[in-house]
């Protein structure tokens, strides 16, 4: 399973677009990676590199990931333990959170530091969810974010949004009427709010270098 990339499906994610980009990506940059789309843990631990996407509430979203057998185990071996390169897509992002406050509050991954909020943006005219092409601002340097022009758009879809406890961990913002967190990061974890696979050449780049990454 080295060359593994595991595209968990916890029934709550855009699989069939994050696959053909993931793929895609694979094939033109040569790298041999060969993506699985997977609900199976045991495939997760082995894998080279994991990927979570997600679409839909925070708390549905944690569910559909508690419910597969020794999943979260999983993940918090591969990932926090050995150090497999991670990286959550949306509400896959918001899951690394300590919490998300959607319908209540839901106890997330805590990776990374922080909860998930709805978005407020200052200006009342902004409508919610917050969706469509915006800004990216790259706050920091990452391996994920190289080649990539500081002042490119990238598609975003979502109503709420990550406030990490720790700034150094958001590696790009966009502004709707407040700033937001479209990537954050630690060690070998990474999560943008935005879609990679909905992104067009930005999206493809950062998958790109993904594939590539070594914490």
């Amino acid at each position: 399973m080295a060359s593994t990339v595991a595209l968990i499906d916890y029934g709550s994610g855009n699989l069939r677009s994050a696959e053909k980009a993931l793929a895609r990506v694979a094939a033109e940059s040569a790298t041999r990676k060969d993506i699985v789309v997977t609900a199976d843990a045991q495939i997760v631990s082995k894998a080279e590199r994991i990927v979570l996407p997600g679409v839909g509430a925070f708390g549905d979203c944690m569910n559909g990931l508690r419910a597969l057998p020794g999943m979260i185990d999983a993940l918090n071996d591969a990932v926090l333990k050995r150090g497999t390169p991670f990286l959550g897509i949306c509400v896959g992002m918001q899951l690394l959170a300590d919490v998300g406050r959607e319908f209540g509050e839901h106890k997330g991954l805590g990776w990374i530091g922080g909860d998930v909020v709805k978005i407020a943006p200052r200006d009342p005219s902004l409508k919610i969810p917050h969706m469509g092409w915006n800004e990216l601002k790259i706050e920091r340097a990452h391996p994920l974010l190289a080649n990539i022009p500081p002042n490119g758009h990238a598609y975003f879809v979502h109503s709420y949004h990550f406030r990490a406890k720790d700034k150094t961990n958001v590696l790009a913002t966009a502004d709707y009427g407040e700033t937001l967190a479209a990537m954050i990061g630690r060690d070998n974890i990474a999560g943008t709010q935005f879609h990679p696979e909905k992104s067009q050449a930005i999206g493809l780049a950062l998958l790109g270098n993904f594939l590539t990454w070594r914490p």
